[in-house]
């Protein structure tokens, strides 16, 4: 199945978030996310942190993807709202969700509710390591994460 977009869902301690990728831009932003890893994996986590922080700045990530959105655990309606208007919006579109697994059996009734037969939700653990989706994943993953950091949460 060929998407149009790809919309991945992520939480991380107090923070929620998502990114929306125009398919059309993928193959020219994998590239630019190489070294993205998975934060709860890494050994040396500040570091990484440090280092990754410099390449989202050189490298200009964040004008690549569509739209993006964190905000605080308790502003998850909101998070929530704006998906859905995208997904109305979208209603021609082929749409795939790679969601978090906490969130995914809500998020799944609420996309197939509104229209399951043009979307594909899956949980963020069932990605195929080192597929694209997987690496896209990432993305959310440690933006969610330095945000986290940067609003004095540790590890």
């Amino acid at each position: 199945m060929k998407f149009d977009y790809y919309i991945f869902v992520d939480y991380s301690e107090n923070f929620f978030g998502y990114m929306i990728m125009d398919a059309l831009k993928i193959n020219d932003f994998i590239p630019k996310i190489s070294k993205f890893a998975h934060y709860k994996e890494l050994k040396y986590k500040s570091s990484y942190l440090h280092s990754i922080k410099k390449l989202i700045k050189e490298s200009n990530i964040q004008k690549e993807i569509f739209k993006i959105k964190i905000k605080e655990v308790r502003e998850t309606p909101e998070i929530y709202a704006d998906l859905v208007e995208f997904i109305k919006i979208h209603d021609n579109c082929l749409i795939f969700f790679s969601v978090d697994d906490k969130q995914y059996s809500n998020f799944e009734r609420l996309v197939k509710n509104l229209d399951g037969e043009n979307n594909k939700v899956v949980r963020e653990s069932e990605l195929k390591k080192g597929s694209k989706e997987y690496k896209l994943s990432l993305v959310i993953d440690t933006l969610l994460n330095i945000e986290r950091l940067k609003n004095g949460k540790k590890d």
